[in-house]
This record gives structure tokens, sequence and C-alpha cells, in this order.
């Protein structure tokens, strides 16, 4: 089994930190799969150059099965992040769009009602993340944080982004990039150690499947924090589309209550299980951000699925 790490040359904050990354030692030229993709060896990892969007480049985990007969175990791609503030930050999340319609055109990759299984490293590399940052002066100029699940492109296996935002003035930055390429170096075990966020599926840890909030789910985020704490996929208010029903019976408060919220956390759900077998998932509900009767909907659906939801002490 190989890990797959991808960079596209048509975005400085994806090719600079894979520039940073493939100067450490070890390298070698890769297996072919595409005269448009580089590609370098360097144990188990794979690092694959492409030169098209970063969301454009579907099944990059099937088409290298299919090339070079190596499994693929996880996808980490690197890009870049933009943001209505533009402030600099360095930000971590999985991916899928699994509230959109079927017929629906994804505005950035992926394929509607789809999300790739969660990489199980996104929780414990976004606290190795802050480490860096603050160990390389990082902070405060920049913020680390989480992001909410959003966009491609489709892959099938555990799955995340490391991204370097907000302006093309920080995703040229070559202490970011370093940063970034720091986190893959320790974060694979290329340090001498054994690495950081493999899952262990005997442990029957719990793992944290958040529903609201914002797309930096800060409410979910102060959990994450926390040391020893898994992350499933992080859906923020707009991926839980709800339409209010015009009229609601005490006891049946989700009946007629329209919008893809359902598919959104079923289809999540299920990427979820994918990413962590053997794990308890357990649901956040940023509550604050919901009003009653979309609580209670989200609760009565997940019910009906079986799952658990979660206190803040009960991730500990």
């Amino acid at each position: 089994m190989v890990i797959l790490v991808v960079a596209t040359t048509a975005d400085p904050a994806s090719i600079g930190p894979a520039s940073a990354f493939l100067a450490m030692p070890g390298w070698t030229p890769g297996p072919f799969i595409d005269e448009k993709i580089a590609s370098y060896a360097n144990g188990e990892t794979r690092l694959l150059k492409h030169e098209r969007s970063i969301v454009a480049e579907d099944d990059l985990d099937r088409r290298w099965q299919e090339a070079t007969g190596e499994a693929v175990s996880e996808v980490i791609f690197l890009s870049r992040h933009t943001a209505v503030s533009n402030r600099p930050a360095l930000t971590v999340h999985p991916i899928g769009v699994p509230h959109l319609s079927i017929g629906d055109t994804p505005p950035q990759g992926g394929r509607p009602a789809w999300a790739a299984p969660p990489n199980p490293r996104v929780g414990p590399w976004f606290r190795l993340l802050r480490k860096i940052a603050i160990d390389q002066g990082l902070i405060p100029e920049f913020e680390v944080t989480l992001e909410a699940t959003h966009h491609g492109p489709v892959v099938s296996t555990p799955t995340m982004f490391l991204e370097i935002g907000s302006t093309e003035e920080y995703w040229g930055r070559q202490d970011a990039a370093q940063a970034i390429a720091l986190l893959l170096w320790q974060g694979l075990g290329f340090d001498g150690g054994n690495g950081v966020g493999k899952w262990d599926r005997s442990s029957y840890n719990k793992v944290l499947l958040a529903l609201g909030g914002g797309h930096y789910v800060p409410r979910h985020m102060d959990i994450i924090q926390k040391e020893g704490v898994w992350v499933g996929h992080l859906l923020s208010g707009y991926s839980l589309p709800m339409e209010e029903p015009a009229q609601r019976k005490a006891g049946d408060q989700d009946k007629g209550i329209g919008g893809t919220w359902k598919q959104s956390i079923k289809v999540s759900l299920e990427a979820t299980k994918l990413a962590f077998p053997g794990g308890v998932i357990l649901a956040h509900l940023d509550q604050k951000s919901m009003k009653g009767w979309q609580k209670n909907a989200i609760l009565s659906f997940l019910a009906e699925e079986n799952i658990k939801v979660g206190k803040p002490d009960d991730f500990a």
C-alpha cells in the first residue's frame, strides 16, 4: 500500500510545499502513470505533480493502482486556500459535496451526493500543524484552522487537503511551504518516528462527525484541539440544506422538512465509517447555529441511524 501526495504546478501553494518536500532526502523517480504526471518515490510515499486544477484530476488513486499495481491507502492533496478575509492561513479538511442533488454541477469538482472517506490524519495533523507553525514562528501571523468538508476531486480512499491561504501574497510564501513539508515529513514518519495519525482499527476509538456551524467549524474545533480526538466529516450549515415545513406536529418534527440534509448526513456517515473501521462514530452538533426544529429533526434522524450524539467531554 502506498500514500499519494498530490500537487499541481498550476498553483504556487501546491507546488511550493511539494518542492520543499522533495528537497528532503530519499526521493527517487517514481513509476509512470501519465505523460503529464511526474511521480517520485520515497519509501511507501509517492508524490505526484500534474498540470491541471487540483480539483479536476479525478480518480488518481484508482488510476495509480491500474497503472502501477500499487494499491493506495490514502491521498493528501496540496492546494491554495481563498477566503474573503484574505487572512493568512494554513488549513486542513476532508473533501466531498454530499449535499448536492444528482444533476447539480459541483462548483469545485467532486460528484453530487458524494464524499470521500476522510483521512484519519485530519485531527492529529491539524494539531501537529499548529505545533509546527508555532515552532516556525508563523503564529500569530498565520491562522491554523480546520475547514468544513467541501469540493473535489473524486477519490475512493481516505483523503484530505492541506492548504495555504488566503491570497497570492501568501500562496508562494516559502516559510508556509516549509511548514507543510515538515508536516508531511514528520506526519508520515520520515523523521525516524512512527508517523502521526495512523488509524488502529482494534482500538475502538471515538470519531467525531461534526454537524452544523460555519465553514471553519469553530465549536467543533474547540474539541478537535484536544489530543486524541479523531475526526470524520465536518458538515457546516450550508451542507445541511433544510426547508422548514409550513406546519409541524409535536413529536413529528422532521416530517415534511425538505432539502438534502438527510442525504448529506448519511453519505458523510457512511464515508466516515469506511475511513475508521472499528471506530465508534459520535455526532457533535453546533446547536447554537441551529433553530429548534432543525436540531430536533437532526437528532431524530441520527437516532434512526443509531448514531449517538456526544458532548465535548465524550471525545476526551
